[in-house]
């Protein structure tokens, strides 16, 4: 009995250990991104009881993003699937929460066409098409009797008319006569498509597409649609100026007719606005804007974005409730994994009585909901903690919202928040995957520059990281250089950590969620101090006995390219170097980039007018000095930062100069390769020894 009871106990514990050697967590692999699940742009319904959101997957092919809707109960429970797919994405709940209409692209002969309304009934039904437009629909709205959705498209009346036998095909050459003519992964400009408002109708019983017309007509585009109260006017952003680029970044807000007519202008800030929300009572707009700079001041690189409210009565005068809260309203921090496809702005919300907006806001890395009072602009914390808000919607009187939350161990999960703070955790999402890996939080820490700033920063380490134990180090530095590192997930920070690097990635100054003065200190000064924040942090890991000085590596993308190329150009102190998506010359940029720089923000005139400060801050000036390894990642379709202005320039230097070198390009790609390329790019980026 005894030998037998060893036995047993024997067996127990050979089936504890081998248990406990499956449970063994691996590290985690640039494939796991195929495993990868997104959530993207939750829609509460109007009675708070369920969420719609958007799912988002690798193919099974790897080479592309398939999104479904899910839906899944505000109270918990679990979620199921409303649609098939592929394609399918930007639901929104009509008034009475009957209907849900979303967009659909379907394909045909292996092309995705454009996007169309569709609706699907929620008691039950197929998902049906209302629109049939050429050139597809996109910003949702419906108006308040649930009888008609305004969207935007970029269709024109000359798209209904059939071709006529023996006409000529349109000819393909393009008469660019704008200074800004292609935008990074839309690809070229067509300068006779603005984006109009249209509307349809929703017939009480849907049997076919229904005929859809045009809101407003003319030169210029609009966007962000609101419809009144009384479903009488609807109202929008725009620019209305021919050519804007002239002048410091401008919109304003404006309403017209819902069946058509004369466009009013409302409200105007010296300054771009964004996110507009009606008040319950239909009186007033609260909005997001950043006000370009004082009047008689310099212009600026960086405009803090605040909270402003107006009335809807024409010409009236917004008010600035944040003017006094130096952090940054719908800010937030920026990772590789928000979701690919399918995603959308947040709006701010109000309370039932007018008298709170809720809105998030960035504050030292964090990007969390805010309550602000509508009156005095007073703001409290609605949600807490290290972690990023990246979407949310609320119910139309704003008692509950769903959330959409990521931290440095989680891609991202659904939440519900209520009036008071309180969180309920809806999805997990990744759990199945991320249970199996061995992902560690990384550590905040703050240190101080050359100069006595403060700097945070964030130290992803190896998961069996050991004290005493010296590391490799890699600095990773983002881009922007307006843009801020923080509490959300990374997969390359995690990666390389897997990989037995210590991962270093600061907030240097010029990063949001600091402050106006923090954020703009740089202008004129692109690279320069910042570069010293990014040094004094490879000193802070150095004295603190975490990394071997004689293995450091270098890496970053867009503005964090800029600095990689500066930073090799400058020391001598990395051993292997990677820039992504960069700029080695800015005069070369400033002719070519998808955006202008006519207005003095980054620089004080043009290349020609500046010639010197052009040279001094542009990297490829002290080629001669770099002597690192560099490897230079490039989109080919890359509008934002063409790889003639960055890395190819980078790279036939230092070819001639016989320093080693090597360039990696990928095909198609845009500047976004890292966050939303084809799903093989953005693993092959990471497995191709990129670091």
């Amino acid at each position: 009995m005894k030998h037998r009871a060893l036995q047993g106990l024997a067996l127990a514990v050979i089936v504890m250990l081998s248990g406990a050697v499956a449970a063994e967590k691996r590290r985690i692999a640039e494939t796991d991104l195929y495993s990868f699940l997104w959530i993207a742009n939750p829609q509460i319904s109007p009675d708070g009881s369920q969420i719609v959101y958007t799912l988002v997957r690798v193919a099974a092919k790897h080479d592309a993003y398939e999104t479904a809707l899910w839906i899944i109960p505000a109270n918990g429970g679990p979620a199921r699937q409303l649609t098939a797919g592929p394609h399918d994405s930007d639901a929104r709940w009509s008034p009475d929460g009957k209907l849900l209409a979303f967009l659909r692209a379907s394909e045909k002969d292996g092309k995705q066409q454009p996007a169309q309304v569709y609706l699907l009934p929620m008691e039950g039904g197929e998902a049906r098409a209302l629109t049939d437009i050429p050139k597809g629909t996109g910003g949702l709205a419906w108006s308040p009797d649930g009888r008609t959705i305004a969207f935007t498209s970029t269709t024109v009346a000359r798209d209904f008319e059939k071709k006529k036998e023996g006409e000529d095909e349109k000819s393909d050459v393009r008469v660019i006569t704008t200074a800004t003519y292609r935008q990074n992964g839309a690809g070229y400009r067509e300068p006779d498509r603005p984006s109009h408002i249209w509307r349809v109708d929703v017939p009480a019983m849907l049997s076919g597409t229904q005929k859809a017309t045009p809101v407003t007509t003319g030169e210029f585009s609009e966007s962000d649609i609101v419809w009144a109260r009384d479903g009488g006017k609807i109202f929008f952003t725009s620019n209305r100026v021919k050519e804007p680029y002239y002048e410091p970044a401008a919109s304003a807000l404006y309403a017209a007719g819902a069946a058509g007519g004369d466009i009013v202008r409302i409200a105007a800030i010296d300054g771009p606005i964004r996110q507009i929300a009606l008040s319950p009572d239909g009186g007033h707009m609260a909005f997001v804007g950043s006000v370009n700079h004082a009047a008689g001041t310099a212009e600026r690189s960086y405009s803090q974005p605040d909270l402003f409210v107006t009335s809807v009565e024409p010409g009236s005068t917004p008010r600035n409730l944040t003017a006094n809260y130096d952090f940054d309203i719908a800010g937030g921090v920026g990772g590789d994994q928000a979701p690919p496809r399918g995603g959308g702005s947040s709006k701010p919300y109000w309370s039932a009585d007018g008298r709170s907006i809720f809105v998030v806001a960035g504050e030292e890395g964090c990007a969390n909901l805010k309550r602000i009072d509508s009156e005095t602009g007073k703001v409290e914390a609605l949600t807490s903690g290290d972690h990023a808000v990246f979407s949310y919607s609320a119910t139309p009187d704003g008692s509950r919202a769903a959330v959409l939350i990521s931290t440095p161990i989680n891609i991202g999960d659904l939440f519900v928040v209520d009036r008071a703070g309180r969180m309920r955790q809806l999805t997990h999402i990744n759990g199945e995957l991320f249970s199996q890996l061995d992902l560690t939080p990384p550590e905040t820490i703050w240190y101080k520059s050359f100069d006595g700033r403060r700097i945070q920063a964030w130290v992803q380490r190896p998961p069996d990281f050991a004290a005493g134990r010296k590391y490799p180090l890699i600095l990773d530095i983002h881009g922007g250089p307006h843009a801020a590192y923080g509490y959300t997930f990374d997969h390359e920070f995690q990666w390389m950590a897997a990989k037995g690097y210590v991962v270093l990635y600061p907030n240097p100054r010029g990063s949001t969620t600091y402050g106006q003065e923090f954020g703009n200190i740089i202008q004129y000064r692109y690279p320069g101090d910042d570069f010293k924040d990014l040094m004094a942090g490879v000193d802070e890991l150095i004295a603190r006995g975490w990394v071997d000085p004689g293995k450091l590596g270098v890496t970053g993308g867009s503005g964090g390219g800029v600095l990689t190329n500066w930073t090799i150009g400058h020391t001598h102190r990395f051993q292997a170097a990677v820039s992504q998506r960069s700029i080695a010359d800015w005069a070369g940029f400033w002719y070519t980039a998808d955006f202008t720089l006519f207005t003095p923000t980054w620089f004080r005139g043009a290349p020609w007018e500046q010639e010197a400060d052009f040279k001094e801050r542009s990297p490829i000036t002290y080629i001669k000095d770099v002597t690192t390894p560099l490897m230079l990642i490039e989109g080919e379709s890359d509008f934002r930062t063409p790889p003639a202005d960055g890395g190819e320039q980078m790279f036939r230097a230092l070819k001639y100069l016989k320093r080693p070198v090597v360039m990696v390009r990928f095909p198609a790609e845009t500047h976004e390769l890292s966050r939303s390329g084809k799903p093989t790019h953005r693993v092959e980026r990471l497995g191709s020894g990129s670091v």
